[in-house]
């Protein structure tokens, strides 16, 4: 049983890493799943166990945190730098259609679905551009903030498995 919760740990764990980029998959929360289900098998032996619940306690909490503050920091990096509720709505479309694209279109679509949704409500070249350079800056600060919250997550469960 042990070899078929390791399995699904790494999967969990890989699917998490790969979503702090792709923004349909939660990435962080899989990569605690993950974590999670090695604290039931025999990995975590237990002289450690205590230690291991707290890190599962922080590693969780900063899951939420960060899975939270992954909605609000494009929206607020769009309104920060000028953006209307049509750049944030464009933002998030160009997000959408940019996951067709991938990698690049993931990265480049929501700061086109900005500048379109603040040029749709009528606001000039720069302005525009402005948006969606907030967008941009939003979003790439979430997928650094998912890179790390995973990265650690994942660097406990490879420890954990060869510390044993």
């Amino acid at each position: 049983m042990d070899i078929i919760l390791l399995i699904l740990g790494i999967i969990l764990i890989v699917l998490g890493l790969a979503g702090c980029i792709l923004p349909v998959i939660p990435g962080p929360p899989l990569s605690f799943i993950g974590l999670f289900i090695l604290r039931f098998t025999g990995f975590v032996e237990e002289p450690r166990t205590e230690q291991f619940d707290n890190i599962l306690w922080i590693t969780a909490f900063a899951a939420v945190i960060v899975t939270i503050l992954d909605y609000i920091v494009p929206v607020w990096g769009t309104k920060k730098f000028g953006g209307s509720r049509y750049g944030t709505i464009g933002a998030m479309l160009g997000l959408i259609a940019g996951l067709f694209f991938a990698p690049l279109g993931i990265i480049i679509g929501p700061f086109i679905g900005a500048v379109g949704g603040e040029m749709l409500a009528g606001k000039d070249n720069k302005s525009s551009l402005r948006a969606g350079f907030g967008s941009l800056i939003g979003f790439l600060t979430g997928v650094v903030m998912k890179i790390v919250v995973s990265g650690v997550i994942t660097f406990y469960f490879v420890k954990e498995i060869i510390v044993r």
